[in-house]
């Protein structure tokens, strides 16, 4: 039997979920990034977490922050690269509801005045 998926913590869902070329250019195919994809680039490179940081916030393990790093990437790239919409919705998540024991720390939306 195999081992049911762990549900990734996320700090918030992103304001614009909907990305893509604007030059009128029609590519009819999308792109889906999933919520938990989307909360790691957020860590990793929007706020400057390691991978090991990124994964204590999410409650997950590293080499799983790392795998869900590394898909986010591909999609963000294949989407440039391309010209496809990139969609963000869906995955395996739990929204953060400002109580968790890790909650607050620096990337915790919910706490952070003044961040855009």
């Amino acid at each position: 039997m195999a081992r049911p998926k762990k549900w990734r913590k996320v700090c918030g869902l992103p304001q614009i979920n909907r990305f893509g070329p604007l030059n009128g250019y029609k590519n009819d195919s999308v792109i889906v990034m999933t919520i938990d994809e989307y909360e790691a680039i957020r860590l990793i490179d929007y706020e400057n977490f390691t991978q090991e940081e990124c994964a204590a916030c999410m409650s997950v393990a590293r080499t799983t922050v790392q795998a869900i790093y590394q898909d986010a990437r591909k999609k963000i790239a294949t989407s440039l690269v391309k010209g496809k919409m990139l969609f963000i919705q869906g995955g395996e998540y739990l929204l953060c509801d400002g109580q968790g024991g890790r909650c607050g720390g620096k990337g915790c939306k919910k706490h952070i005045k003044g961040k855009d």
